[in-house]
């Protein structure tokens, strides 16, 4: 496993540390006539050559890895548009993670345990953070329904910005439920209270702190419930693990 700490580490440094947002710019408007294109290509070169040494076992896995790694960055910036730049991030750091596991089982095979993956722990914890995320989303929405019509617009949100505030908190008062960390979401509960006076106060509105108390109120009380229900189910229940 040290080979893929290694690769791992090379490319985080050459994507993310050495390489500057001036680059990353000049990119995506020169394409693949742009200088910065091949400084990347440079920056990686060296560093594998830096953390591996001029050693020929790995020539092969040096060409996968930086081929693969040019070409991908090619066919980002041809495609890179306003609309798609955060999926087409996360697609072309899967896609560099992907090449470099295929490195890794080159050099040292490995085979993935699909029953671990679908093993009784993993989809327990699947279905709860779907629960705590997304499900627990709706029912709040639903449940505070009939009071949001009653709500005045005093400002400005980003889209979408509440829902994803709200599966952020339970994710985390999930985890601490977990971790049996009752003190951290005491602290979470005071931080989130902290920074919504502000909005609150200028509201003056009696209504809007009420929805907000009931929908804060609701969201912990989810996160809760499903924190000690995955400690439950995880104890009690043994269903057969997936073929």
């Amino acid at each position: 496993m040290i080979l893929i700490y290694k690769l791992l580490l090379a490319h985080i440094l050459g994507d993310f540390v050495l390489q500057p947002e001036k680059w990353v710019e000049n990119k995506e408007k020169n394409k693949i006539c742009s200088r910065s294109m091949y400084y990347h290509i440079i920056v990686h070169v060296i560093l594998l050559l830096l953390i591996f040494g001029f050693n020929k076992e790995y020539i092969l896995g040096y060409i996968l890895i930086i081929g693969s790694h040019f070409a991908i960055d090619v066919v980002k910036v041809y495609l890179r548009n306003k609309n798609n730049q955060q999926l087409l991030f996360f697609l072309d750091q899967i896609a560099h993670i992907t090449m470099i596991i295929i490195v890794v089982h080159i050099y040292a095979p490995f085979n993935i345990d699909y029953n671990f993956i679908l093993g009784n722990d993993i989809l327990l914890l699947a279905i709860c953070v779907i629960l705590v995320t997304f499900v627990s989303s709706v029912l709040i929405k639903m449940l505070v329904f009939h009071w949001a019509k009653d709500i005045n617009d005093v400002g400005v949100s980003l889209e979408n910005a509440g829902k994803y505030i709200g599966m952020l908190e339970r994710l985390f008062v999930f985890l601490f439920v977990v971790l049996d960390q009752w003190q951290a979401i005491g602290f979470l509960l005071a931080a989130k209270s902290v920074f919504r006076f502000g909005d609150l106060s200028k509201a003056q509105d009696r209504k809007l702190t009420e929805y907000v108390l009931i929908g804060t109120l609701l969201s912990f009380a989810f996160a809760i419930v499903i924190g000690y229900s995955y400690e439950y189910f995880k104890e009690i229940i043994d269903i057969p693990t997936c073929p």
